[in-house]
Protein backbone atom coordinates (compact mmCIF):
# COMPACT_ATOMS: atom_id res chain seq x y z
CA UNK A 1 0.00 0.00 0.00
CA UNK A 2 1.24 3.33 -1.39
CA UNK A 3 0.83 6.23 1.58
CA UNK A 4 0.62 10.24 1.22
CA UNK A 5 0.02 12.93 4.33
CA UNK A 6 -2.00 15.88 4.58
CA UNK A 7 -0.15 19.18 5.20
CA UNK A 8 -2.06 19.94 8.68
CA UNK A 9 -2.38 15.96 9.70
CA UNK A 10 1.12 14.27 11.50
CA UNK A 11 0.53 10.41 10.14
CA UNK A 12 0.41 8.60 6.89
CA UNK A 13 -2.90 7.68 5.22
CA UNK A 14 -2.93 5.09 2.76
CA UNK A 15 -4.28 6.83 -0.81
CA UNK A 16 -7.28 4.40 -0.93
CA UNK A 17 -9.54 4.76 1.48
CA UNK A 18 -12.62 2.82 2.01
CA UNK A 19 -16.26 4.25 1.81
CA UNK A 20 -18.67 2.77 3.78
CA UNK A 21 -22.19 3.99 1.75
CA UNK A 22 -22.06 0.79 -0.35
CA UNK A 23 -21.65 -1.67 1.94
CA UNK A 24 -23.04 -5.27 0.55
CA UNK A 25 -26.81 -5.73 1.57
CA UNK A 26 -28.79 -8.59 1.84
CA UNK A 27 -32.30 -9.24 0.31
CA UNK A 28 -34.40 -6.77 2.73
CA UNK A 29 -31.68 -3.92 2.11
CA UNK A 30 -29.88 -4.06 5.13
CA UNK A 31 -26.34 -4.85 5.45
CA UNK A 32 -24.83 -7.82 5.03
CA UNK A 33 -22.83 -7.39 8.21
CA UNK A 34 -20.32 -10.78 8.24
CA UNK A 35 -19.57 -9.84 4.37
CA UNK A 36 -19.20 -5.98 5.53
CA UNK A 37 -17.04 -6.94 8.33
CA UNK A 38 -14.83 -9.62 6.12
CA UNK A 39 -14.10 -6.83 3.56
CA UNK A 40 -13.26 -3.79 6.27
CA UNK A 41 -10.81 -6.07 7.83
CA UNK A 42 -9.27 -7.61 4.58
CA UNK A 43 -8.58 -4.04 3.78
CA UNK A 44 -7.24 -3.09 7.33
CA UNK A 45 -4.82 -6.29 7.11
CA UNK A 46 -2.96 -4.80 3.67
CA UNK A 47 -2.76 -1.27 4.67
CA UNK A 48 -5.99 0.70 3.91
CA UNK A 49 -5.91 3.18 7.44
CA UNK A 50 -8.84 5.69 6.53
CA UNK A 51 -12.26 4.20 6.44
CA UNK A 52 -14.54 6.80 5.91
CA UNK A 53 -18.32 6.48 6.86
CA UNK A 54 -21.33 8.93 7.59
CA UNK A 55 -24.49 9.47 9.90
CA UNK A 56 -27.35 9.03 7.07
CA UNK A 57 -25.32 5.69 5.42
CA UNK A 58 -27.40 2.80 4.71
CA UNK A 59 -30.54 4.63 7.04
CA UNK A 60 -28.16 4.96 9.65
CA UNK A 61 -27.02 1.31 9.58
CA UNK A 62 -23.41 2.30 8.70
CA UNK A 63 -21.56 3.67 11.46
CA UNK A 64 -22.84 1.20 14.07
CA UNK A 65 -21.67 -2.02 11.57
CA UNK A 66 -18.43 -0.28 10.93
CA UNK A 67 -18.15 0.18 14.62
CA UNK A 68 -18.40 -3.32 15.08
CA UNK A 69 -16.08 -4.23 12.17
CA UNK A 70 -13.24 -2.49 13.96
CA UNK A 71 -13.39 -4.28 17.61
CA UNK A 72 -10.72 -6.34 18.09
CA UNK A 73 -8.32 -3.91 17.82
CA UNK A 74 -8.56 -3.18 14.50
CA UNK A 75 -10.01 0.77 16.01
CA UNK A 76 -6.30 1.11 17.02
CA UNK A 77 -5.09 0.64 13.02
CA UNK A 78 -7.38 3.44 11.48
CA UNK A 79 -8.07 6.71 11.00
CA UNK A 80 -11.77 7.23 11.37
CA UNK A 81 -13.63 9.42 9.46
CA UNK A 82 -17.47 10.39 9.85
CA UNK A 83 -20.02 13.52 9.57
CA UNK A 84 -22.10 16.23 10.92
CA UNK A 85 -25.27 15.93 9.34
CA UNK A 86 -25.82 19.39 8.33
CA UNK A 87 -29.19 19.59 6.62
CA UNK A 88 -30.14 18.20 10.08
CA UNK A 89 -28.78 21.12 12.39
CA UNK A 90 -31.59 23.53 13.29
CA UNK A 91 -29.62 24.77 16.76
CA UNK A 92 -26.26 24.63 18.16
CA UNK A 93 -27.14 21.94 20.59
CA UNK A 94 -28.01 19.32 17.57
CA UNK A 95 -24.33 19.17 16.78
CA UNK A 96 -22.97 18.31 20.42
CA UNK A 97 -25.76 15.74 20.06
CA UNK A 98 -25.04 14.54 16.68
CA UNK A 99 -21.66 13.96 17.32
CA UNK A 100 -22.11 12.19 21.27
CA UNK A 101 -24.16 9.99 19.01
CA UNK A 102 -21.56 9.24 16.36
CA UNK A 103 -19.30 8.34 19.07
CA UNK A 104 -22.08 5.38 20.39
CA UNK A 105 -22.43 4.00 17.20
CA UNK A 106 -19.45 3.76 16.44
CA UNK A 107 -18.17 2.72 19.74
CA UNK A 108 -14.97 4.86 19.80
CA UNK A 109 -13.88 7.83 22.61
CA UNK A 110 -13.01 10.05 19.61
CA UNK A 111 -12.98 10.46 15.66
CA UNK A 112 -9.98 11.12 13.77
CA UNK A 113 -11.20 13.15 10.73
CA UNK A 114 -14.97 14.94 11.21
CA UNK A 115 -16.55 16.40 8.43
CA UNK A 116 -19.51 18.79 8.12
CA UNK A 117 -21.26 17.04 5.73
CA UNK A 118 -22.21 17.18 2.42
CA UNK A 119 -21.85 21.46 2.72
CA UNK A 120 -23.83 23.68 -0.20
CA UNK A 121 -25.51 27.37 0.00
CA UNK A 122 -28.13 26.62 2.36
CA UNK A 123 -26.14 24.07 4.61
CA UNK A 124 -22.92 26.35 4.99
CA UNK A 125 -25.56 29.49 5.34
CA UNK A 126 -27.31 27.42 8.59
CA UNK A 127 -24.57 25.99 10.16
CA UNK A 128 -22.07 29.26 9.72
CA UNK A 129 -25.09 31.10 11.41
CA UNK A 130 -25.81 28.41 14.62
CA UNK A 131 -22.29 28.66 15.20
CA UNK A 132 -20.34 25.28 13.23
CA UNK A 133 -17.01 26.67 13.74
CA UNK A 134 -17.46 27.30 17.36
CA UNK A 135 -17.96 23.36 17.20
CA UNK A 136 -15.26 22.18 15.65
CA UNK A 137 -12.76 23.99 17.95
CA UNK A 138 -14.46 23.01 21.31
CA UNK A 139 -14.63 19.23 19.78
CA UNK A 140 -11.01 19.50 19.00
CA UNK A 141 -9.99 20.84 22.56
CA UNK A 142 -12.17 18.37 24.79
CA UNK A 143 -10.98 15.59 22.26
CA UNK A 144 -13.78 14.14 20.67
CA UNK A 145 -12.51 15.12 16.93
CA UNK A 146 -8.81 15.08 16.16
CA UNK A 147 -9.06 16.99 12.76
CA UNK A 148 -12.19 18.96 11.46
CA UNK A 149 -12.83 18.83 7.38
CA UNK A 150 -15.65 19.01 5.15
CA UNK A 151 -17.40 17.67 2.21
CA UNK A 152 -18.68 19.26 -0.50
CA UNK A 153 -21.53 19.78 -3.36
CA UNK A 154 -22.02 23.12 -4.77
CA UNK A 155 -20.13 25.24 -6.69
CA UNK A 156 -16.23 26.58 -7.41
CA UNK A 157 -17.28 30.09 -5.64
CA UNK A 158 -18.60 29.03 -2.54
CA UNK A 159 -16.10 26.19 -1.91
CA UNK A 160 -13.12 29.15 -2.12
CA UNK A 161 -15.39 31.07 0.63
CA UNK A 162 -15.47 27.55 2.97
CA UNK A 163 -12.06 27.02 2.08
CA UNK A 164 -10.57 30.29 3.25
CA UNK A 165 -13.41 30.31 6.06
CA UNK A 166 -11.54 27.80 8.38
CA UNK A 167 -8.49 25.93 9.38
CA UNK A 168 -9.60 22.80 7.79
CA UNK A 169 -7.48 19.81 7.52
CA UNK A 170 -8.64 18.45 4.28
CA UNK A 171 -11.91 18.71 1.73
CA UNK A 172 -13.65 16.17 0.34
CA UNK A 173 -14.57 16.78 -2.95
CA UNK A 174 -16.27 14.80 -5.98
CA UNK A 175 -13.31 14.28 -9.00
CA UNK A 176 -12.72 12.22 -11.75
CA UNK A 177 -12.22 12.71 -15.73
CA UNK A 178 -15.16 13.24 -16.38
CA UNK A 179 -15.58 16.06 -13.56
CA UNK A 180 -12.91 18.14 -14.08
CA UNK A 181 -14.92 21.51 -14.04
CA UNK A 182 -17.85 20.09 -11.71
CA UNK A 183 -18.72 21.39 -8.04
CA UNK A 184 -15.77 22.04 -7.21
CA UNK A 185 -13.37 20.89 -9.87
CA UNK A 186 -9.76 21.08 -10.55
CA UNK A 187 -9.64 24.72 -10.11
CA UNK A 188 -10.95 23.78 -6.68
CA UNK A 189 -8.35 21.09 -6.09
CA UNK A 190 -5.35 23.40 -6.50
CA UNK A 191 -6.67 26.38 -4.77
CA UNK A 192 -7.53 24.26 -1.85
CA UNK A 193 -3.78 22.77 -2.12
CA UNK A 194 -2.58 25.88 -2.46
CA UNK A 195 -3.91 27.34 0.86
CA UNK A 196 -2.59 23.96 2.98
CA UNK A 197 -5.57 21.70 2.81
CA UNK A 198 -4.97 18.07 1.88
CA UNK A 199 -7.65 16.40 -0.96
CA UNK A 200 -9.80 13.33 -0.13
CA UNK A 201 -11.55 12.21 -3.38
CA UNK A 202 -15.15 10.57 -3.55
CA UNK A 203 -16.59 9.34 -6.74
CA UNK A 204 -13.52 8.86 -8.31
CA UNK A 205 -15.49 6.12 -10.85
CA UNK A 206 -18.53 8.35 -10.33
CA UNK A 207 -20.39 5.84 -7.99
CA UNK A 208 -19.32 3.02 -10.75
CA UNK A 209 -19.84 4.45 -13.88
CA UNK A 210 -17.03 4.68 -15.01
CA UNK A 211 -16.33 0.75 -13.95
CA UNK A 212 -18.29 -0.28 -16.27
CA UNK A 213 -17.55 -1.57 -20.11
CA UNK A 214 -19.43 0.82 -22.27
CA UNK A 215 -18.89 0.11 -26.27
CA UNK A 216 -17.37 3.52 -26.96
CA UNK A 217 -15.23 3.54 -24.16
CA UNK A 218 -14.07 -0.39 -24.16
CA UNK A 219 -12.74 0.03 -27.69
CA UNK A 220 -10.46 3.39 -27.05
CA UNK A 221 -9.39 1.39 -23.95
CA UNK A 222 -8.40 -1.59 -26.06
CA UNK A 223 -6.28 -0.08 -28.44
CA UNK A 224 -4.26 1.26 -25.33
CA UNK A 225 -0.41 1.16 -24.92
CA UNK A 226 -0.97 -0.21 -21.40
CA UNK A 227 -3.66 -2.15 -20.63
CA UNK A 228 -5.70 -2.02 -17.68
CA UNK A 229 -9.26 -2.47 -16.57
CA UNK A 230 -12.24 0.87 -16.98
CA UNK A 231 -11.66 1.48 -12.83
CA UNK A 232 -8.02 1.22 -13.46
CA UNK A 233 -7.86 3.77 -15.54
CA UNK A 234 -10.25 5.80 -13.48
CA UNK A 235 -8.38 5.61 -10.20
CA UNK A 236 -5.01 5.93 -11.61
CA UNK A 237 -5.94 8.91 -13.07
CA UNK A 238 -7.07 10.44 -9.78
CA UNK A 239 -4.17 9.23 -7.87
CA UNK A 240 -1.87 11.00 -10.53
CA UNK A 241 -2.89 14.18 -8.86
CA UNK A 242 -0.02 14.85 -6.86
CA UNK A 243 -2.61 17.25 -4.32
CA UNK A 244 -4.67 13.96 -3.73
CA UNK A 245 -3.82 12.25 -0.34
CA UNK A 246 -6.89 10.04 -0.13
CA UNK A 247 -9.44 8.18 -2.85
CA UNK A 248 -12.79 6.84 -1.41
CA UNK A 249 -14.05 3.51 -3.22
CA UNK A 250 -17.37 2.43 -1.67
CA UNK A 251 -16.87 -1.08 -2.25
CA UNK A 252 -19.32 -3.61 -1.54
CA UNK A 253 -17.63 -7.17 -2.50
CA UNK A 254 -14.59 -8.61 -1.87
CA UNK A 255 -13.58 -9.51 -5.49
CA UNK A 256 -13.73 -5.22 -5.40
CA UNK A 257 -11.49 -4.93 -2.45
CA UNK A 258 -8.95 -7.16 -3.71
CA UNK A 259 -8.79 -5.49 -6.89
CA UNK A 260 -8.82 -1.85 -5.61
CA UNK A 261 -5.87 -2.60 -3.38
CA UNK A 262 -3.76 -4.28 -6.11
CA UNK A 263 -4.51 -1.34 -8.09
CA UNK A 264 -3.34 1.26 -5.19
CA UNK A 265 0.00 -0.67 -5.31
CA UNK A 266 0.60 1.58 -8.33
CA UNK A 267 -0.99 4.79 -7.45
CA UNK A 268 2.17 7.23 -7.78
CA UNK A 269 1.34 10.81 -8.33
CA UNK A 270 2.71 11.90 -11.93
CA UNK A 271 2.98 8.18 -12.75
CA UNK A 272 0.66 8.12 -15.99
CA UNK A 273 2.69 9.14 -19.08
CA UNK A 274 1.71 11.18 -21.83
CA UNK A 275 0.34 8.44 -24.29
CA UNK A 276 -1.91 7.57 -21.00
CA UNK A 277 -3.36 10.87 -20.58
CA UNK A 278 -4.05 10.71 -24.37
CA UNK A 279 -6.23 7.79 -23.94
CA UNK A 280 -8.04 9.01 -21.08
CA UNK A 281 -8.82 12.27 -23.04
CA UNK A 282 -9.98 10.22 -26.26
CA UNK A 283 -12.28 8.31 -23.35
CA UNK A 284 -13.55 11.34 -22.03
CA UNK A 285 -14.50 13.06 -25.84
CA UNK A 286 -15.98 10.17 -26.57
CA UNK A 287 -18.06 10.18 -23.95
CA UNK A 288 -19.63 13.68 -23.47
CA UNK A 289 -20.56 13.39 -27.13
CA UNK A 290 -23.16 11.56 -26.17
CA UNK A 291 -24.76 14.06 -23.93
CA UNK A 292 -28.46 14.49 -24.84
CA UNK A 293 -28.71 18.51 -23.57
CA UNK A 294 -26.23 20.83 -23.81
CA UNK A 295 -26.71 22.60 -20.62
CA UNK A 296 -23.15 23.91 -19.05
CA UNK A 297 -24.48 24.03 -15.53
CA UNK A 298 -23.44 27.79 -15.71
CA UNK A 299 -26.93 28.09 -13.51
CA UNK A 300 -28.30 31.20 -14.85
CA UNK A 301 -31.47 29.61 -15.07
CA UNK A 302 -31.81 29.26 -10.88
CA UNK A 303 -33.50 30.06 -8.74
CA UNK A 304 -36.48 28.12 -9.68
CA UNK A 305 -39.10 30.16 -8.17
CA UNK A 306 -41.30 26.02 -7.82
CA UNK A 307 -37.55 24.60 -6.59
CA UNK A 308 -36.83 22.76 -9.43
CA UNK A 309 -32.95 21.64 -9.87
CA UNK A 310 -32.67 22.48 -13.50
CA UNK A 311 -29.05 21.83 -14.22
CA UNK A 312 -29.08 18.86 -11.71
CA UNK A 313 -32.08 16.89 -13.67
CA UNK A 314 -30.31 18.18 -16.67
CA UNK A 315 -27.07 16.37 -15.09
CA UNK A 316 -28.45 12.97 -14.41
CA UNK A 317 -30.58 12.70 -17.32
CA UNK A 318 -27.39 12.93 -19.64
CA UNK A 319 -25.69 10.68 -16.74
CA UNK A 320 -28.25 8.11 -17.85
CA UNK A 321 -27.82 8.11 -21.49
CA UNK A 322 -23.26 8.87 -21.19
CA UNK A 323 -23.15 6.10 -18.99
CA UNK A 324 -25.81 3.64 -20.21
CA UNK A 325 -27.25 4.08 -16.51
CA UNK A 326 -31.09 4.23 -16.18
CA UNK A 327 -31.44 2.29 -13.06
CA UNK A 328 -28.47 4.20 -11.67
CA UNK A 329 -28.79 7.58 -12.14
CA UNK A 330 -32.43 7.63 -11.98
CA UNK A 331 -32.12 5.92 -8.32
CA UNK A 332 -29.61 8.72 -7.80
CA UNK A 333 -32.08 11.17 -9.03
CA UNK A 334 -35.22 10.49 -6.91
CA UNK A 335 -32.57 10.47 -3.96
CA UNK A 336 -30.72 13.39 -4.51
CA UNK A 337 -33.52 16.14 -5.90
CA UNK A 338 -35.80 14.92 -2.81
CA UNK A 339 -34.94 17.39 -0.44
CA UNK A 340 -33.58 15.16 1.44
CA UNK A 341 -30.47 17.72 2.48
CA UNK A 342 -33.05 19.92 2.66
CA UNK A 343 -35.15 22.09 1.13
CA UNK A 344 -37.83 21.19 -1.20
CA UNK A 345 -38.08 18.53 -4.10
CA UNK A 346 -36.29 19.64 -7.25
CA UNK A 347 -37.55 17.04 -10.01
CA UNK A 348 -38.19 18.21 -13.45
CA UNK A 349 -41.96 17.23 -12.90
CA UNK A 350 -42.01 20.40 -10.56
CA UNK A 351 -42.44 22.69 -13.08
CA UNK A 352 -45.28 25.03 -13.89
CA UNK A 353 -44.08 25.92 -16.69
CA UNK A 354 -43.71 29.62 -16.15
CA UNK A 355 -40.61 30.03 -19.01
CA UNK A 356 -38.97 32.80 -16.56
CA UNK A 357 -35.28 30.20 -16.56
CA UNK A 358 -35.87 30.28 -20.75
CA UNK A 359 -35.19 34.05 -20.47
CA UNK A 360 -31.54 33.88 -18.58
CA UNK A 361 -30.58 30.95 -20.27
CA UNK A 362 -27.45 32.15 -22.34
CA UNK A 363 -27.78 28.91 -24.39
CA UNK A 364 -31.16 29.81 -25.39
CA UNK A 365 -32.33 26.06 -24.30
CA UNK A 366 -35.29 24.65 -24.83
CA UNK A 367 -36.17 24.32 -20.76
CA UNK A 368 -39.42 23.57 -20.44
CA UNK A 369 -39.36 21.09 -23.03
CA UNK A 370 -36.23 19.32 -21.50
CA UNK A 371 -37.45 19.18 -18.28
CA UNK A 372 -40.52 17.34 -20.18
CA UNK A 373 -38.43 15.08 -20.98
CA UNK A 374 -36.40 14.75 -17.98
CA UNK A 375 -39.71 13.78 -16.39
CA UNK A 376 -41.07 11.14 -19.07
CA UNK A 377 -38.29 9.55 -19.03
CA UNK A 378 -37.01 9.29 -14.94
CA UNK A 379 -40.95 9.21 -14.14
CA UNK A 380 -43.71 10.97 -11.77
Amino acid sequence: MLYRKFPRAPMDLSILGFGCMRLPVQENRQIDEPKATEMIRYAIDRGVNYVDTAYPYHDGESEPVVGRALRDGYREKVNLATKLPSWLITKREDMDRYLDEQLERLATDHIDFYLVHGLNQATWENTSKLGVLEFLDAAVADGRIRFPAFSFHDSLPLFKEITDAYDWTFAQIQYNFMDEKYQAGTEGLKYAAKRGLGIVVMEPLRGGLLAKEIPVAKEILSKAPVQRTPAEWGLSWVWNHPEVTVVLSGMYSLEQVVQNIACAEKGHAGSLKKDDLAVISKVKKALAARVKIPCTGCRYCMPCKNGVDIPGCFEFFNQAHIYDAKEESGGIYSWALSGIFGGIPGFASCCLACGECEEKCPQALPIQQHLKEVAAYFGK
